[in-house]
């Protein structure tokens, strides 16, 4: 199977040598393209170094062995690729570019793989024979970690239930009804039933968008027991920002949201979050009520694209 691995990522200094590092070394060879959506800290040009790195000392490996004359594999190694945005387009569209290119350069599957995320050795060939084995799956996730990999991440234990590593459930896969883009395994098949991420997501809830149109389609989301990835955000700290931001992406993708009648995604989007509004106001929480009366105009100024989100999401 043929993987390319899409890493869109914005600073990502921090992360590189554990997430690529991660993929350089997986038991199996992918091809890497990282998307760099504008970074200030030197991005391109560590990638670059990286690269270099790397070949230079593949070249020396396959040297080293002629030279020997033994009979020894020469570990296959895949291509790194770097496009440079020179700009934030957001998580869902620069994916779509690494997606587009996948499709065309005939590759079997994309693993998405955020930039603070890395992988076992393991990980991806232990993925990719899961997917093959069950096609009704249209994502297929490894169970995130800490960083430390000794304990589930948060929101992955949230999502899934999954709350203690020793107590894993004896399955070769595990059905959720979601689990975040951290880390994705999407055969192209996936994408060419259930599209590629909306525009209307810019960053945060492209994914909650994608897995209801996968839904749709009858295909299922799960996760494969035994077999690990850190996601490594366990530092974040709750901020007001943080949690207005994930109220606004939570009530736009059920706007969005084709599994829905419109009434209904009405209902829990623009009307839910004046709901919220007029609470936070009779309890006097004065702030509140006008960042959520904000947020309602908002989202209902975006009925448009909305509406051409559900529409196109339905073909």
């Amino acid at each position: 199977m043929r993987v390319l691995a899409i890493i869109v990522s914005y600073n990502f200094k921090p992360w590189a040598d554990k997430c690529l590092g991660s993929l350089v070394n997986s038991g199996l060879p992918c091809d890497v393209m990282v998307i760099d959506n504008g970074s200030t800290d030197g991005t391109g040009d560590y990638i670059r170094r990286f690269k270099e790195v790397r070949e230079v000392k593949e070249v020396r490996e396959v040297k080293e062995v002629k030279e020997v004359g033994e009979v020894k594999e020469v570990r296959e190694v895949g291509e790194i690729l770097l496009h440079e945005n020179g700009a934030n387009l957001g998580f869902g569209r620069a994916n779509n570019i690494g997606i587009n290119y996948a499709i065309e350069q005939g590759y079997n599957a994309v693993l998405l793989l955020n930039q603070d995320a890395w992988l076992q050795t393991d990980t991806l060939e232990r993925l990719t024979d899961v997917s093959r084995r069950h096609p009704d799956f249209g994502i297929v996730s490894p169970v995130h970690t800490t960083r430390s990999f000794d304990k589930p991440e948060r929101g992955f234990a949230d999502y899934t239930g999954l709350s203690d590593l020793d107590q894993q459930p004896d399955a070769e896969i595990v059905e959720a009804d979601f689990i975040d883009a951290a880390i994705w395994l999407l055969p192209i098949e996936t994408i060419r039933r259930v599209g590629m991420f909306a525009p209307l997501f810019y960053h945060y809830g492209e994914d909650k968008d994608f897995v209801n149109r996968l839904h749709r389609y009858g295909l299922k989301v799960g996760y494969v027991p035994h077999c690990y990835g850190c996601h490594d955000r366990e530092d974040r700290q709750p901020t007001r920002f943080g949690f207005f931001r994930a109220e606004r992406t939570y009530h736009l993708s059920q706007y969005a949201n084709i599994n829905l009648s419109f009434a209904r995604a009405f209902a829990l989007g623009p009307l839910a979050i004046v709901k919220k509004a007029l609470q936070r106001l009779i309890s006097g929480k004065f702030r509140d009520a006008m960042t959520y009366t904000g947020m309602a105009l908002q989202l209902v100024a975006r009925t448009p694209a909305v509406l051409r989100t559900r529409r196109e999401g339905r073909l």
